[in-house]
């Protein structure tokens, strides 16, 4: 039970006052044992008692960006899940993916969405990209003394810049290290055990003002690159029908890819591997 809540079942000044417009600020008053990285853990290392979670990657193309992100949870040599997502909108203009713990990577990316939608409850305005990205940080920098222990969550983010400049440039990157520090990347980015496949993918292919839908089949032979030298990494499973999760963000909004979109990009990069197996 949170700490200060009345037996009688009134709830606490914290709730009902309109306080932070930090939600995880106001977790951290009212019930820190809810923060993934408040809870206490045993000695030793843990990394190996749950499922982690790879590959994603991001591009960002002409007028927004795309991120996709493969469908296998791995526990040691064993594949734990086959149809985990990873990529998911943290609000009506960016997206988040998770890569490591996946238990505790899919909490920090529910407790963003809520960081995100609480700000725009309190403020009545939506963060900035950068703020966004900030807020994250802070999240991933919390959970840092679970990390030394093997329980690493590592995001990447990304999303449409509203306020650019240029609406052609408003596809933005941002990566974060396993202590909270944000980077904006140029162009592409990838994380997890797949990442550096998937990046070496991406930097021969990467054109500036890729459209959306270059850079989403591009995205999704990258990860098939990924799947190819990494086993962590689930490729297209034609037999199972289960595909990676494609997402883009544009001044639209965010818009994931259906099954069926995503199955015919997939199942064109399968072919074009049977004919050509090594590229």
């Amino acid at each position: 039970m949170a700490a200060g809540f009345d037996p009688s079942g009134r709830l606490p000044d914290a709730f009902t006052n309109a306080g932070t417009s930090s939600f995880t600020s106001f977790l951290s008053r009212v019930a820190p044992e809810m923060l993934p990285g408040r809870r206490p853990l045993p000695p030793g290392m843990a990394a190996d008692l749950a499922p982690h979670a790879t590959t994603i990657v991001a591009i960002s193309a002409a007028g927004g960006v795309v991120m996709a992100g493969d469908r296998r949870a791995t526990m040691g040599n064993l594949i734990a899940q086959r149809d985990i997502e990873k990529v998911h909108p943290a609000d009506a203009y960016s997206l988040v993916g998770i890569a490591g713990t996946a238990g505790i990577g899919i909490e920090l990316m529910r407790l963003f969405q809520v960081e995100l939608e609480h700000y725009e409850k309190i403020e009545g305005a939506m963060l900035s990209l950068d703020g966004k990205a900030n807020r994250l940080a802070s999240m991933i920098r919390g959970n840092l003394g679970a990390a030394m222990q093997g329980l690493a969550v590592i995001p990447l983010f990304a999303g449409f810049d509203l306020a650019a400049a240029d609406p052609a440039r408003a596809g933005r990157i941002f990566s974060f290290d396993v202590t909270g520090g944000p980077y904006e990347e140029t162009g592409y980015d990838a994380i997890g055990s797949g990442s550096i496949f998937a990046r070496s993918a991406l930097k021969k292919r990467f054109r500036a003002g890729l459209s959306v839908d270059d850079a989403v089949r591009l995205a999704v032979e990258a990860l098939y690159d990924a799947a190819d030298d990494d086993t962590a990494t689930g490729g297209p499973d034609l037999t199972r029908r289960i595909y990676p999760v494609v997402m883009t963000a544009t001044a639209e909004g965010t818009h994931r890819l259906t099954d069926a979109e995503t199955a015919a990009i997939a199942e064109a990069v399968v072919a074009g591997r049977m004919e050509n197996p090594g590229g």
